[in-house]
């Protein structure tokens, strides 16, 4: 269980994100932190990240290794697609 609620979350994981930015922009891409809902962070890949192969990996062994790193280890993070920003409650 996460020991933080979704509030107390936010500025940690937007200083996290801040702090993986510049190694995707190095491939063309960007991340966007969307908000956290229930312990879970949704993000956005952007630019080169969207549609590419390695975006799964991306997510997985760079946003949320550093999330659960730096903040808890039980941190979860769903890239959210383009046009379903509107639409997080049904992911």
């Amino acid at each position: 269980m996460i020991p933080f609620t979704d509030e107390e979350l936010i500025q940690p994981v937007s200083r996290v994100i801040d702090k993986i930015r510049p190694s995707l922009a190095l491939d063309g891409g960007d991340i966007a932190f969307l908000t956290v809902k229930n312990g879970t962070i949704y993000v956005q890949l952007q630019g080169a990240c969207v549609g590419c192969a390695s975006s799964g990996n991306t997510l997985k062994y760079g946003v949320e290794r550093q999330l659960r790193m730096d903040i808890h280890p039980e941190l979860v993070v769903i890239n959210v697609p383009h046009g379903m920003e509107n639409q997080i409650d049904a992911l």
